[in-house]
């Protein structure tokens, strides 16, 4: 039987093999950042307009680091309104995509701003080395170069409907929803691990339908370690 000893109290000792059920009592908390930090960010977009193209991406978010760090990206939150009713009902979609080899950052819309204390959740954080996150004003975000993969590593689903908006939960397109990971900690095996140049985007799904016009939310959590 092997034992692990504390060593600072020597007559705590647990137990580890096959015994009697013993508890080993543990304290969760954040991941440990060593030299990087913590950090979250939530844009909302412009009045994006109608008919917007297949595929489209909406959010960027690009990591480029100097320290030989990873970004651990923990949860994805998305959420949407429209205020102006389609013309006909579609089935639609938001997606999370991973990019990699991302050499050029992507351009227009509303770009945030990374530097000094922005996005810390703690002061005393090394600022982030994440380099652009970019969200929609009103039409699709230029790419940059990148390479995405093939398949999406998160989504949701909606219905867009025809007729007035008259009351609030038909102006609902998304109600505030993960599609990635959890804000909260546990559960999910791996956080998605971005090393340099590296990143992910959040597209439409297919062409919307003409009339309706609407706004996007996003949220993301992470945080950028020495080692994963």
């Amino acid at each position: 039987m092997a034992v692990i000893n504390d060593p600072t109290v020597a007559a705590n000792i647990a137990r580890v093999a096959n015994v009697a059920y013993t508890p080993m009592h543990v304290t969760s908390g954040p991941f440990p950042y060593g030299a990087g930090g913590i950090y979250k960010i939530s844009m909302v977009s412009g009045t994006i307009g109608a008919a917007l193209g297949a595929n489209s991406e909406l959010f960027q978010f690009r990591y480029v680091t100097g320290a030989s760090r990873v970004a651990l990206v923990h949860g994805i939150s998305v959420s949407a309104a429209m205020n102006v009713a389609a013309s006909a009902a579609a089935l639609l979609s938001l997606r999370a995509t991973i990019a990699r080899a991302w050499t050029v950052a992507g351009s227009s819309g509303t770009r945030a701003n990374l530097s000094g204390n922005n996005n810390k959740l703690r002061t005393s954080a090394t600022t982030s080395e994440v380099n652009d996150i970019g969200m929609a004003t009103t039409a699709a975000l230029v790419a940059g170069t990148k390479n995405l993969d093939a398949q999406d590593f998160g989504a949701v689903s909606y219905s867009a409907l025809t007729g007035a908006i008259t009351v609030a939960t038909q102006g609902v397109l998304v109600p505030k929803t993960n599609i990635f990971g959890e804000f909260s900690g546990g559960g999910l095996a791996s956080p998605l691990i971005l090393a340099n140049q590296e990143g992910f985007v959040i597209r439409s799904g297919i062409i919307n339908p003409a009339g309706m016009t609407w706004a996007l939310n996003v949220d993301v959590a992470w945080s950028e370690v020495d080692e994963f």
